[in-house]
């Protein structure tokens, strides 16, 4: 999976709104600052994020950004979707949409088993366990895998 500079930055972004509530909202350049994210790239980030219900805002003085929701009830999958759509899409295509003919007919398999394993781990992970830098166990063991630092 690639992940591009948008998702990287919506989650971080996401991460950094943990802690914040409608009584206490972050201004966006005090998000774009603190997680090194250029500030134009953010603000439609977290326009995208607010349509997606992901976060709210409030405008003024007082205004600014916060979860709409618990964040150990919004997974990473919800952040990325918001800003990207779906997980594995093949040529702007869901998996199970596609139809293959002749040897390449079971690939649509391979499609969704792949997105079946990012959805494992992205929406296994809230943005409270990214936050408390606290991950689930079973996410910990596969970093310990010596294949997941093996780049190819």
């Amino acid at each position: 999976m690639h992940v591009t500079a948008k998702a990287d930055y919506a989650v971080r972004a996401v991460v950094e709104l943990a802690g914040s509530s409608q009584e206490s909202p972050r201004k966006v350049d005090e998000v774009a600052q603190a997680q090194h994210i250029p500030l134009s790239f953010l603000e439609n980030i977290l326009t995208q994020l607010r349509s997606a219900g992901v976060v709210r805002s409030q405008r003024g003085p007082e205004g600014g950004y916060w979860l709409a929701h618990p964040a150990d009830e919004v997974n990473l999958a919800q952040v990325i979707r918001a800003v990207e759509g779906p997980l594995v899409g093949v040529r702007g295509q869901r998996p199970e949409e596609i139809e293959y003919e002749g040897s390449a007919e079971c690939l649509q398999q391979v499609w969704i088993a792949l997105r079946a394993n990012l959805r494992k781990v992205l929406e296994h992970v809230t943005v409270a366990d990214v936050a408390a830098g606290k991950l689930p166990k079973e996410i910990v063991t596969l970093t310990r895998e010596e294949e997941a630092w093996t780049t190819r």
